[in-house]
């Protein structure tokens, strides 16, 4: 994080004289990564979010990289649940939950926002799927645990 911190701002720096280059979307994709990658890394650590004057980066691309975090999430909450550990999933849905619920508070247009409103229903979708798998894996879980005691109970 720290070498991207590093490259993030001398590319920052050395666009900052040419508008049309900085605010072109080309450096705000590479700023909407870094801060998509901080944020991942921060909530999965258990540390507090870093502001987008922490990253050094504008308030859209980091909006933008914290709805992106979303899917990371999924991923993560998939992989724990792939691992049997369901229950520790729940907090990654709940992240995303709260994410969906701070970008869908920004509603201004795609030149402004650089996309968000498209992110930030995908998100939407994203949320709604993944609820519907870890209550499914939590469910299975729980009739698994509840036939193992089940079986314990039967005469050999």
């Amino acid at each position: 994080m720290a070498e991207t911190r590093e490259i993030t701002a001398r590319m920052i720096q050395a666009v900052a004289d040419h508008p049309r280059l900085r605010h072109g979307g080309f450096v705000a994709d590479a700023e909407k990564e870094y801060a998509e990658a901080a944020i991942t890394c921060a909530v999965i650590a258990g540390d507090p979010l870093p502001t987008p004057e922490e990253l050094q980066i504008d308030y859209a691309p980091w909006l933008n990289g914290l709805a992106e975090a979303g899917g990371e999430f999924r991923r993560h909450l998939l992989d724990l649940i792939r691992e049997d550990r369901a229950e520790e999933a729940e907090d990654y849905l709940d992240a995303m939950d709260e994410i969906y619920r701070v970008v869908m508070g920004f509603d201004y247009p795609n030149a402004i926002s650089y996309g968000l409103r498209g992110r930030s229903d995908a998100l939407r979708g994203m949320v709604e799927r993944t609820r519907g798998d870890l209550t499914n894996a939590l469910r299975q879980s729980r009739v698994e645990k509840r036939l193992v005691e089940f079986e314990r109970k039967l005469p050999r």
